[in-house]
């Protein structure tokens, strides 16, 4: 998203204002972020960023199910109930996975 979201501010397009013909220029700007914050490209695929292209810019059941994964993790915060996710959840619209990535030092 975030490769996406530098590629609008330097064309100075609004958000969804992508297509795939675009998809040449995100390309060499995924591999410069890439470089510049020393990550693997494969972390940033092909075809996450096609799909990031030609899809809508919302979601509306997604941003359901985020909500609903947020409320949940304030409820846990407050309680102090359970361990809240730690960085960062990734939720996948196509196959309706959501993956948490840990990334805090062992």
């Amino acid at each position: 998203m975030r490769v996406i979201e530098q590629f609008e501010d330097a064309e100075g397009r609004n958000p969804g204002e992508t297509s795939i013909a675009d998809l040449p220029g995100v390309l060499k700007l995924r591999k410069e972020l890439c470089e510049t914050n020393s990550v693997n490209e494969s972390q940033i695929p092909d075809a996450l960023l096609e799909r990031l292209l030609i899809g809508a810019s919302e979601y509306p059941p997604v941003c359901a199910i985020i909500g609903g994964i947020l409320g949940q993790e304030v409820i846990k915060a407050i309680s102090g109930k359970g361990d809240p996710l730690k960085n960062f959840f990734f939720f996948d619209a196509m196959d309706g996975k959501g993956l948490i990535e840990d990334i805090s030092e062992p």
